[in-house]
């Protein structure tokens, strides 16, 4: 039984950060259908908020391995989320916030409980 938090940093400028998400996401769904009692938990961070918008869009490639993980996302960063300027969009979505150090995710209280951070 493992504790993981993945965390995508990627943006949304290159299709090298569009192979960064997916993985983040395929990761996650590794840990959903392979990882019976094992707790996951998938945070967008920094840049990587503005991937919410993007993959909430039915249209988008990767919306159907979003949707199928939807209910592992953690959340997404308050503060990055109105520095990149998708606040709005992330408001709109189902997914939370997360403000718990100066208004951004707390990484220390992730490893403090025993989660392994893996970053994207």
């Amino acid at each position: 039984m493992s504790k993981t938090a993945l965390i995508v940093f990627a943006g949304t400028d290159s299709h090298a950060d569009l192979g960064r998400v997916f993985n983040a996401l395929e990761t996650t769904r590794e840990f959903i259908e392979n990882g019976e009692g094992d707790d996951v938990k998938l945070i967008f961070d920094g840049a990587g908020t503005q991937w919410i918008p993007e993959l909430e869009d039915p249209e988008h490639d990767a919306h159907p391995i979003y949707d199928a993980v939807k209910g592992s996302i953690a959340g997404a960063c308050r503060f990055c989320s109105k520095s990149f300027g998708v606040f709005e969009e992330v408001q709109q979505s189902d997914i939370d916030f997360l403000a718990d150090f100066n208004g951004h995710p707390s990484i220390k209280s992730l490893v403090d409980d025993g989660y392994e951070v893996v970053t994207f």
